[in-house]
Parts: C-alpha cells; sequence; structure tokens
C-alpha cells in the first residue's frame, strides 16, 4: 500500500479555532471551542486525505533553542489566555481516543518536528501533507511535501506546491526564510528591516534571490531611506532568517514507522464527543443508528382498535407507564401519532384515532391515578394543544436521570434506558423522521410497537431511578421541586405570551434605516464604500488606510472582532459607529426577524420551550426562541420588549426579579461577616465593597471604583480568574490579580469558604446546593493543572448558582399554587434568570404586587434577607 503522511500544527490550528469560533461550553462549563475546531479539521482530513501515517506535534514549552541567541524571540506575545490553555489537553485526549499520535520535544516548537518528520518523507519519497495556519511551513515545500495552510478561521485551506508559491509570490520555497528575514514577523517578535513590507520584501528577492545578496548589493538599491534602513538592520536581517528557519534535524524520538495511523475506535470516540457535548459530530459519526435495536428478551404488544378497547380499561385501573408519540420535535406544533401504555406485564399501544373517541382513557389521562412518563412536559403540553389533559404523574424518568447526573448530555429515552437500565431503543426522533418520508417508511405495526416498547422502558427505569434518587437523598428536591415545576412550566408554555406583531415590524423597519443611515456615516468616515461586515476589507480601512494602531494580527490579516474595536474606541469616531452598526445588525437578524418566526399564527403569541434538564448548575435554560437572552444594554434591543404585551389590553405586564440573589447566597453559605452585614443594613454592595477594598468612605467612592467593585463581586460567583477580570475592566493581570487579592483580605469568610468546599469537593467528588443538587466533579483530582483549576473554579461556583436556581424555582411552584389558591386571574409567562413576568388584570395590580415579592422573598430563608423588586407597564419594556 502507498504510504501517505499527514503532519499537523497543533498549537496553530488551536489557536486559530480558538479565535475563530464563538464562545462553547458544555453543561459543566469547560470551554470547548478550540478544541470543536480542531476536531472539525481532524475529520477532514481523515475523510479527505486518508493518511497511513498521521502525527500531531505541538510546542512543548515557551522557551527554545532560539531563545540562546535572540531572548526576545516571541517576546511580544500576550500570555495564552486560561480559557484557551485549558483546552489543550482536551485536544490531547481527543487524539489518544482517535489514536493518533502526538509528539513534542523540550527546547523545540512544534515546526521543529515537523521539518524533521517531513525531511525523513522528502528523502524516502513518501508523500507528506503538512496541516498548519503558519506561512513559515511553506519553507517546507517540495515535489513530496505540500502544505496546506488554513483560511477563514480553519473552515478553508489553500494548497501550496512549489508552483503555487513561485505563482503567488514568485520565490522558490526556499527563499520564503528570505522573505522573513527581510520583512520580518510581528507575531514571532523577529524584527526584519523596519519599513520593509511584504510588497518591499519580494522586489528586493526577485531582484536579488536572498537576504545575503540583497545586504552585498545595498549600494546598487534605488530609495534613499530604504538603503539607510538595509544598512542600519543587516544584522536583524540576518538574524530574523536564521530565526525564521525551521531546524529540519531536532533529535526526536520517532520516526515515520512510529506514525502510522490505521483507524479510529467508534466507539472510544462517540465517548469523547459525548463527553464534550459534540452533538453534530455524533451525528457525523452515526452515533444515531438508522436500524432498529431490539429487546434482549421477547417483546409482546398489541394495538386497540376501537373494536377492543373495553378489554383493556381494567388496566387503567393500576400503576401504569406511558410515552406520547409525536411527528416532529417541538412539541407545540406537533401532531400526536398514539401513546404507547405499559400496565404491569402488559403492553399496548393506543393510536391517535382511537385517543380521541375512547372517553375512558381519556378520564385515565386526566385521573389521578399513578403514572410514570419520560418528559412529563413535552407530553402534558402537547396533549394540551389536542385538548387533553395529563394528571397524576408520579414520576419522570428523564428529570430523575436528569438530577442523578447533571452533567450528562443527553437525557433522551434512548439514552436514559442505555444508562439506567441497559435496555436498547431506537433514537427518539426516529418514528417521525421516518413518518416523514426522510428515512424510509414505517408500518402502523412498527410505530406500536416502538410506542409500546418504550412505554416498557419507561417502566423499568422508574424502578431503578426511584430507588437511586431516594439513595442519594434528593426526593425532596425531586418530588417537591423538580416534579412540580414541570407543570408550572408546562402551563407557562401553552399560555405564552403576547406580541404586537405591528411593532416588531415597526421596530425592523427602523433598525434598518438605522443601519442604512450609519452605513453611510461609516463610508463617509472611510472615504471610500466597502463592505462593514468583511474583517478582512474593515481591518484595510482601519488600519492601513486610516493607519489606527494594530492591536491584534492573526494569520490571515487584522483582527477586528469587538474586543479589539473597544480599545480603538476613542481613536477614531468611526470605530463606536461600527460597533453600534454590529449591534443592530444583530438585533435585526436575531430578534426581529428571528422572533416574527416564532408567534403562532392562531394564538399570536410566542410559546417557548423551557429547558429543565440542560444545565449542570440548574439553571433553566429557554429555546425556539430564547427569551432569557433579548439584549437590555442596548436601548434599541431593550426596546424589543415593547413587543411583549397583555393577552387582554386592559391587562398589564409585571416584572419582578431578584435582587443580587447570588452575591445574598454567597453571604449566606459563606457566612461572610462583612457580606452579610451589607445586606443586613440595606446597603449598596458594590459600593460597601469598593469603600472596603479601597479603604475610602462612601462619599469616596467614584463610579469607576464601583464598576470595579461589582465585576469583582458578580466575578467571584462564577470563579473569574485576573484573566477574566482583566479582560471585562480592560486593565492588566497584575491590577486585576491584586484587586481580587484585596477582596479576600476584606471578605475572609468567602476566601474560607472557597478553600474548604474545593477540599470538601475532593473528599466527597462532588458539590451539592442548599437543596442538595448535586454536581459531580470527576475532574477535581485531575493531575493537568489547568483542567484541576477548571473543576475547583465550579465547585466553588456551583453551590452559590445552583441555590440562586433552586430558590427562583421554588417560588415558581410557590406563586403558581398562590394564584390557585387565591383563584386569581393573573397569570406567570416568563422565567429569565432571577427575574419572573406576569400578565394581571388591573383589578389585581394592587395585590399582584405585594403577592410575587412577598412569595419571592419567603422562598428559602437564608441569614440575609433576599429581596424582590417589582414593577409593572403596559409592556414588558415598561414594566422594567
Amino acid at each position: 500500500m502507498d504510504k501517505k503522511l499527514v503532519v499537523i500544527d497543533g498549537n496553530s490550528i488551536a489557536n486559530r479555532a480558538f479565535y475563530a469560533l464563538p464562545p462553547l461550553s458544555n453543561a459543566s462549563g469547560m470551554h470547548t471551542n478550540a478544541v470543536y475546531g480542531f476536531t472539525t479539521m481532524l475529520l477532514r482530513v481523515l475523510e479527505e486525505q486518508k493518511p497511513t501515517h498521521l502525527l500531531v506535534a505541538f510546542d512543548a514549552g515557551k522557551v527554545v533553542f532560539r531563545h540562546q541567541d535572540y531572548q526576545d524571540y516571541k517576546g511580544g506575545r500576550q500570555k495564552t489566555p486560561g480559557e484557551l490553555s485549558e483546552q489543550f489537553p482536551y485536544m490531547k485526549e481527543l487524539l489518544d481516543a482517535f489514536g493518533i499520535v502526538r509528539y513534542e520535544l523540550a527546547g523545540y516548537e512544534a515546526d521543529d518536528i515537523i521539518g524533521t518528520l517531513t525531511k525523513q518523507a522528502d528523502e524516502e519519497d513518501i508523500p507528506a501533507i503538512v496541516v498548519t495556519g503558519d506561512k513559515d511551513m511553506l519553507q517546507l515545500v517540495s515535489d513530496h511535501v505540500h502544505v496546506a495552510l488554513t483560511r477563514k478561521g480553519i473552515s478553508e485551506v489553500e494548497w501550496f506546491t512549489p508552483d503555487s508559491i513561485k505563482e503567488k509570490y514568485g520565490l522558490s520555497p526556499s527563499q520564503i526564510i528570505d522573505l522573513k528575514g527581510l520583512m520580518g514577523d510581528a507575531s514571532d517578535n523577529i524584527p526584519g528591516i523596519p519599513g520593509v513590507g511584504e510588497k518591499t520584501a519580494l522586489k528586493l528577492l526577485h531582484e536579488y534571490g536572498n537576504v545575503e545578496s540583497v545586504l552585498e548589493h545595498v549600494d546598487d538599491i534605488s530609495g534613499k531611506k530604504l538603503k539607510e534602513k538595509i544598512k542600519e538592520h543587516r544584522d536583524d536581517a540576518v538574524k530574523s532568517k536564521e530565526l525564521a528557519t525551521i531546524l529540519r534535524s531536532a533529535p526526536i524520538e520517532i520516526d515515520l514507522d512510529s506514525t502510522e495511523y490505521k483507524d479510529y475506535d467508534q466507539n472510544k470516540v462517540l465517548d469523547i464527543f459525548k463527553k464534550f457535548e459534540f452533538k453534530s459530530l455524533m451525528e457525523r459519526l452515526g452515533s444515531v443508528e438508522d436500524t432498529q435495536e431490539i429487546l434482549e428478551e421477547d417483546f409482546e404488544f398489541t394495538i386497540v382498535t376501537l373494536g377492543n378497547l373495553e378489554s383493556y380499561e381494567r388496566y387503567l385501573t393500576e400503576p401504569c407507564a406511558l410515552h406520547v408519540e409525536l411527528d416532529g420535535e417541538n412539541y407545540h406544533r406537533s401532531r400526536i401519532i398514539g401513546i404507547g401504555v405499559t400496565c404491569g406485564d402488559t403492553s399496548f399501544y393506543v393510536p391517535e384515532s382511537v385517543i380521541h373517541k375512547w372517553s375512558v382513557f381519556q378520564d385515565w389521562l386526566q385521573g389521578s391515578s399513578p403514572k410514570v412518563i419520560h418528559d412529563v412536559k413535552r407530553a402534558a403540553v402537547s396533549l394540551k394543544w389536542h385538548d387533553l389533559i395529563l394528571n397524576g404523574i408520579s414520576f419522570d424518568v428523564k428529570l430523575a436521570s436528569y438530577l442523578l447526573n447533571p452533567s450528562e448530555t443527553d437525557f433522551s429515552l434512548r439514552e436514559v434506558a442505555k444508562r439506567s437500565i441497559g435496555m436498547a431503543l431506537p433514537a427518539d426522533d426516529s418514528i417521525y423522521k421516518k413518518l416523514s418520508g426522510k428515512k424510509g417508511q414505517l408500518s402502523e405495526t412498527e410505530v406500536a410497537e416502538q410506542n409500546a416498547k418504550r412505554s416498557l422502558a419507561v417502566q423499568k427505569c422508574s424502578d431503578r431511578l426511584r430507588s437511586k434518587i431516594e439513595e442519594d437523598q434528593m426526593s425532596s428536591l425531586y418530588y417537591e421541586l423538580e416534579l412540580p415545576l414541570s407543570f408550572v412550566l408546562g402551563e407557562m408554555e401553552h399560555t405564552g405570551i403576547s406580541v404586537d406583531k405591528d411593532k416588531l415590524e415597526k421596530m425592523g423597519h427602523e433598525l434598518d434605516e438605522q443601519l442604512r443611515k450609519l452605513t453611510k456615516e461609516i463610508h463617509l468616515l472611510a472615504g471610500v464604500e466597502f463592505n462593514i461586515n468583511s474583517p478582512k476589507q474593515l481591518g484595510e480601512i482601519l488600519f492601513d488606510k486610516l493607519q489606527l494602531p494594530v492591536i491584534k494580527k492573526t494569520k490571515t490579516g487584522y483582527s477586528t472582532n469587538a474586543e479589539v474595536l473597544e480599545k480603538l474606541h476613542d481613536r477614531h469616531e468611526i470605530v463606536p459607529k461600527i460597533l453600534h452598526f454590529r449591534q443592530l445588525g444583530k438585533l435585526y437578524s436575531t430578534y426581529i426577524e428571528g422572533l416574527m418566526k416564532e408567534i403562532n399564527p392562531k394564538t399570536h403569541k410566542i410559546h417557548t420551550s423551557y429547558n429543565q434538564a440542560t444545565t449542570a448548575t440548574g439553571r433553566l435554560s429557554s429555546t425556539e426562541p430564547n427569551l432569557q437572552n433579548i439584549p437590555i444594554r442596548l436601548e434599541e434591543g431593550k426596546r424589543i420588549r415593547q413587543a411583549f404585551i397583555p393577552t387582554n389590553p386592559d391587562w398589564v405586564i409585571l416584572a419582578a426579579d431578584y435582587s443580587q440573589i447570588e452575591l445574598r447566597v454567597l453571604a449566606h453559605i459563606a457566612d461572610d461577616e462583612n457580606l452579610k452585614e451589607a445586606f443586613l443594613q440595606g446597603a449598596d454592595i458594590h459600593t460597601k465593597t469598593a469603600m472596603d477594598v479601597f479603604g475610602v468612605s462612601a462619599d469616596q467612592v467614584n463610579s469607576d471604583m464601583r464598576r470595579q467593585a461589582k465585576a469583582v463581586n458578580f466575578g467571584i460567583v462564577y470563579g473569574i480568574s485576573d484573566y477574566g477580570l482583566s479582560q471585562n475592566l480592560n486593565i492588566t493581570r497584575k491590577e486585576a490579580a491584586s484587586f481580587i487579592e484585596k477582596y479576600f483580605d476584606v471578605f475572609t469568610g468567602v476566601q474560607h469558604y472557597m478553600d474548604d468546599i474545593v477540599k470538601k469537593a475532593r473528599k466527597d467528588g462532588y458539590v451539592t446546593t442548599l437543596l442538595n443538587r448535586r454536581r459531580y466533579l470527576p475532574e477535581i483530582n485531575h493531575s493537568n493543572f489547568n483542567i484541576r483549576s477548571f473543576a475547583e473554579r465550579t465547585a466553588m461556583n456551583t453551590p452559590i448558582q445552583g441555590t440562586a436556581a433552586d430558590i427562583i424555582k421554588l417560588a415558581m411552584v410557590n406563586m403558581r399554587a398562590v394564584l390557585k389558591d387565591k383563584q386569581l386571574k393573573s397569570k406567570m409567562l416568563l422565567q429569565v434568570h432571577d427575574e419572573l413576568v406576569f400578565e394581571v388584570p388591573k383589578e389585581e395590580l394592587e395585590l399582584m404586587r405585594n403577592l410575587v415579592p412577598e412569595v419571592m422573598e419567603q422562598a428559602m430563608e437564608l441569614n440575609v434577607p433576599l429581596k424582590a423588586d417589582v414593577s409593572d407597564g403596559e409592556t414588558w419594556y415598561d414594566a422594567k
């Protein structure tokens, strides 16, 4: 078999992926954007290149042999963000799962490993491909060695052969080091000759061939200023060429044979994808089987018809398990296909055509007879859309599985059954996909069998999970909070929130007009028309034409991300306009167009879906659409809430939100005297923190001090690092570290809590909220510093975030009970982080203004008071 070597520049691809992709994290909070980008590139290489030999090379450390001759080598580089460095161990773990050789060598760079290995391939006439984002690698190109240079982040590659280098640069591969010698490389702090850019360097090399010849013929070069620069910096040019030269004889302990690659174990790779929650990649590898798996034991079931339904009525008097099958993912819009039921040893299937004509079955659904299910909210809401009521649910296996291990990413019945009882089921969506013709057709008998089988799986899972909930002392959390909350959320979803479509359209027109106006203003300031949404064109305008200082360069050009533009905010009036343009553009596409699509044509409302089993901390999330993410900082974003109105024009919107709930929970859990005193006195916590940290009186606290104190207060809750705080406040990491240190000097109870909770997590392997919600931390004792540090931060903040989430959930359950008990018409519509939104008839307004904060503040007793602020208005915007 012909050999083919692929060598991947690990650090280069990881860096490009990190900065190219938006922040991603899994349910446990692990940052994964670099790993995801790296993985997609790796899969593409495997699929397209089919290598027989494969290696990923990494840098071993910051100090390499080049520093011996030039201490400032790579000296200008910023410290790698913790959010990126913590992902390198995960990438290596991923490569191990793939069975791919990885290698690093102390004192040498990945470039040198790649250069040495590709030289071996070249000498043996073996074709080799280098995958990198670093143009330096072009010097390795030969007839046998080609370079795939990543573009547009890592989504595209540009291929380089000797001919393409000649065509693009007019150079041979060996002259690439001369190019770097003359023009330098800011990213590696290679000086080159000041003022000599790529264009000038290429002109010189086309005429003289290499650095040495340029220096030898310096007196022949036209241009007095250029000639002086070359003479003055001749040593820099020689040194720069030397630094840019990749070593091709590094003392590596691997050879071509040791990089042999055959294939990966799909199960190992799927396990790692599952850990990182790369669902799309799991599907790409075929983890969602098209074939039906069957139970190991014989499975018997029957189909209920209008002719035999009476013979099944006797089963409905005993505890049963059920599964409601829909023809789509969105249960607010889907049709019911049928319901699978298992009562004791008997399993049967009730088609949709029978459900609506079988009154005894409808009464059973609505009655108090105990039933178990998977995902009660989905079932209850979908049935309600078809005028059917579901009551009597005694157990939900999805919620139980979630509480028992919230770091899992998939709580579909298929996965719950596999994890809990080792039972094999088809994918949850296999029926509706096949019914829709996407995967072929199912007979009615096959549909019936799958549904009846699912109800049996629910029954078997419930037996196992009930005992585990009790064993882990989460019965109260489960039966008194999470299970009743499902019904609260279901009612809120079905009720929906009314939307003024005309108002949204008007806002869309206004935003469109603002975007047109901003475009003209930006073009006027730039002196030329260009595509504002093109990072390349924008970079050329800002840094070449307008000569703004370059903050960050990537391998593909200038960075124009939000962080860069914020730093340039006061350097030119075009910058704030560009930032505003971007904000308005996102508002228009995501929130105006996005919300318009989600308005139900029958109810004229938006019916979001609350995800109760998603976050590891217990917080709720919202999808289709996400109503928890409507911007509040930008006035145009806030105004989107004007479109959310009461169902009845004579009613009002009432909003109530907890004031600094996580800091109050921290004060209670940490039992910190200074924090408790501030809340007990009703002081402004951020002003009080500024006073204590800066050692000043209240009247000496300025807005900047309070802003910094606020950032630290909230940052501490989320386990903020000095890097994170420095980015938030635009200060140095040293200043940020000093601020955090001062904070802990004042709030010693918080420091003790964080030390103690990490010790407890190491001992138990998990942490808990005040209501005993668990979060497991298997990596708390990991040997890798970055992985262990992340687990430690998670141990610190989970009890705080999780308890805050539990408190508002309790408030929701209690609020529903109070509204029902008092027979009020007011309805709870939305939960947005720490806020609850209601629609209220005016005659109940005064009562609700007092009742809502009272219920919220009494949800849980802490050693500092909970506080809820309430307001109301004709729209959600007016209420806030």
